[in-house]
């Protein structure tokens, strides 16, 4: 991945440590009173876009390391954290609540400290904790929360943020100073990691950005945000189906894991042969797809997602109770996700789906999930896709990017 952008601190450097501090990083505006969402405009509420993160890593550390903060973890509106060198076995998942920090739960219900340093072994269906390098100390007006990556997910590794004195999984709250740790549960594969792996990612946010169906139906209305959707069709987000049909009868659909497969290197970039971890799923000649309990799928949306450059969006599951299966992992879409201007029209959404306790059909066309955009304080200094070799650019029914391409002959 090319060098970041750098960025030119002159003398005063200080002035900007002060606006960082009070968050005067540019005249609030709000678009639904002014309607000017351009990617001009800047906010002082929002998403951060990657210039900002990389002013809180290098220059007022509210994010630092004793480890230095690689150029490549900064994407263009989330940072990569990296596991440390330790992982703790666990009897359970936890939280510590507000009067314990992780270390003092981790003294009841850790059974093992394992030593990962040059390489360690998490088993598949096992529960570990592992601290990372990156630590936060958060000013005010800013949060962040956290969201496995994206090959994260497509590996069904269940992996979420813990903060000391923490009440909920993956919210970072504001002025939060201290460490962070990975709660580490491999469901389908067991896989190999080390210290520097990355399985998480965050999002920083400063204050409490306005949100609403109206913004998104305007962001639908200017750049058809999910494809083939009606703007009343937006509620609580924009609904995302699924497809299950291909291009007809007998068409690759998506891909089924095999649930007694090998060892899965986190590092490891296009190893692995795809048919060793994966069945491959075909459109049924009629009807849905028939989920089987407990079984992990890897599907595609119905429709091409774009993110704009103003924007971030993240996969929220849909209502369970619309049926008993759900979209496995929320997720993060970055900036120019999918849009033309970071090369990625076309792109679909990867769905990891699970059904449980019984089978259940999921049909063509049925909605599995909803994404929710946020703004920018800031369009960032780089996109989803242009220059980053970013993995997912363009996808259609995309495994994580551990697997070869699978081939015709195939």
């Amino acid at each position: 991945m090319p060098e970041t952008n750098k960025l030119l601190f002159g003398a005063d450097s200080e002035d900007l440590l002060d606006k960082l501090r009070s968050g005067e990083t540019g005249s609030e505006r709000h678009p639904d009173e002014s309607g000017d969402d351009s990617e001009a405009a800047s906010y002082n509420t929002g998403i951060l876009p990657s210039q900002e993160l990389e002013q809180l890593v290098k220059v007022s550390k509210d994010i630092y390391s004793l480890d230095v903060i690689q150029d490549d973890q900064i994407q263009p509106a989330s940072l990569d954290l990296r596991l440390g060198s330790v992982a703790y076995r666990v009897r359970a998942s936890f939280l510590p609540g507000k009067n314990a920090t992780v270390e003092e739960r981790l003294d009841d219900l850790a059974m093992h400290k394992m030593d990962i340093s040059s390489g360690g072994v998490l088993e598949r269906g096992c529960v570990y904790i592992v601290p990372l390098l990156e630590r936060l100390s958060l000013k005010k007006r800013m949060s962040a929360m956290g969201n496995p990556k994206s090959s994260t997910g497509r590996l069904d590794i269940f992996t979420r943020l813990i903060t000391d004195n923490g009440t909920e999984f993956d919210r970072i709250r504001e002025q939060y100073k201290g460490p962070l740790y990975a709660e580490v549960s491999p469901r389908t594969f067991s896989v190999l990691v080390r210290k520097g792996s990355r399985l998480n990612q965050i999002r920083v946010r400063r204050g409490n950005p306005p949100s609403s169906d109206q913004a998104m139906k305007r962001l639908q209305q200017e750049f058809e945000v999910v494809g083939s959707i009606s703007e009343d069709e937006i509620r609580n987000g924009v609904p995302v189906s699924v497809d299950v049909q291909g291009e007809g009868s007998g068409r690759l659909i998506g891909f089924k894991a095999k649930n007694h497969a090998g060892l899965i290197d986190i590092d490891r970039v296009q190893h692995y042969d795809v048919l060793d971890y994966w069945e491959p799923v075909y459109a049924p000649r009629r009807g849905g797809l028939v989920l089987d309990p407990a079984d992990f799928y890897i599907l595609a949306s119905r429709e091409p997602v774009k993110v704009p450059p103003t924007h971030a969006a993240e996969m929220i599951a849909y209502d369970t109770l619309v049926g008993e299966f759900r979209v496995h992992y929320a997720g993060f879409f970055d900036p120019g996700f999918g849009h033309p201007d970071a090369g990625g029209e076309g792109a679909r959404a990867v769905l990891e789906v699970r059904s449980y306790e019984v089978p259940f059909v999921i049909e063509h066309d049925q909605v599995v999930g909803r994404l929710a955009y946020e703004r920018l304080t800031a369009r960032p200094t780089k996109l989803y896709g242009v220059g980053m070799n970013s993995s997912y650019q363009r996808q259609g029914i995309a495994l994580s990017k551990h697997f070869r391409p699978l081939q015709r002959a195939d």
